[in-house]
């Protein structure tokens, strides 16, 4: 790239990032709990523009919308509207209530996003963690989001980063099965305990257990740590059922990093994951 043309590129990439507009606490239920909020972040007098849906983790117990790290920059500033929701948690609440606070949150984006400069038909949801496993069932039982006017058809992708609960009943197997074997003390709220302490409940509450090649499911783009045995095993799972379903699917899985570090250098310059991301967005939107 020419000297003059690189710098000209800079200063558009930096004129973009100081532009970004953020709209804080917004209320996505009415009435609303002090979860029940989200926030925006737009390019300045973005019109019409994709938008990202951002579920955080925390293992259903903690977290928040504000952790996002360089995830609104790199989409503002690729033309995106990003949106960061929160969520009310365990223990105060049910599993089901969590699934259904965040496609209530992604309906009001529906209904609502195009006053802040997004397109409320080009919606991409992605999430780490417990965020992860919340975006692919979202994304995959269509049940949650039909009660609140949300069409798949409004869905151009999924992105779960890193979970280990695709398959609920595989992971709470491999885990007591793990800590019997070694003679270790079983959690006292694990994924059993989280997910409602019922086997139906395990098995309904696992994105592999709703996926069907007619219902519109949107492609899926899954990350993972590469040398993570759990969290891999979940991936491969849920891309196979999704493969076999004949959706669109990639399985990526990341080395030299961790749980952690895959979601804070999401976004990042020379980060493989964020290559993969930005790569299958692209795609979806052409």
């Amino acid at each position: 790239m020419k000297p003059l043309i690189a710098l000209a590129f800079a200063l558009t990439v930096a004129a973009a990032a100081h532009a970004q507009e953020m709209k804080k606490d917004i209320p996505y239920a009415s009435p609303a709990a002090e979860r029940q909020v989200l926030d925006i972040y737009a390019p300045k007098d973005a019109k019409n523009l994709p938008v990202v849906f951002w579920i955080h983790g925390g293992g259903w117990q903690t977290g928040d919308k504000s952790s996002v790290q360089e995830k609104p920059k790199a989409f503002v500033d690729r033309g995106f509207v990003f949106v960061s929701t929160n969520y009310r948690l365990l223990p105060n609440v049910p599993m089901e209530t969590i699934i259904r606070d965040v496609a209530k949150s992604l309906g009001w984006v529906h209904k609502h996003i195009a006053e802040h400069g997004g397109d409320p038909k080009r919606i991409f949801v992605m999430g780490h963690s417990a965020g992860a496993q919340l975006a692919a069932l979202v994304c995959i039982d269509d049940r949650y989001l039909k009660a609140e006017g949300v069409p798949f058809s409004a869905l151009k992708g999924c992105v779960p980063v890193d979970g280990d609960t695709y398959d609920i009943p595989a992971i709470i197997e491999t885990a007591e099965t793990r800590r019997r074997v070694h003679h270790q003390p079983q959690a006292k709220f694990g994924h059993r305990e989280k997910f409602g302490n019922d086997p139906k409940k395990h098995t309904d509450f696992s994105a592999v257990t709703h996926v069907a090649g007619d219902k519109g499911i949107p492609p899926f783009l899954i990350l993972f740590v590469a040398d993570h045995p759990d969290n891999n095993a979940q991936a491969q799972r849920l891309g196979a059922v999704l493969k076999e379903a004949e959706i669109p699917v990639r399985v990526f899985g990341a080395t030299e990093t961790n749980h952690n570090r895959i979601n804070a250098r999401l976004g990042t310059a020379d980060d493989p994951s964020s290559a993969a991301l930005f790569e299958f967005v692209a795609a979806a939107l052409k």
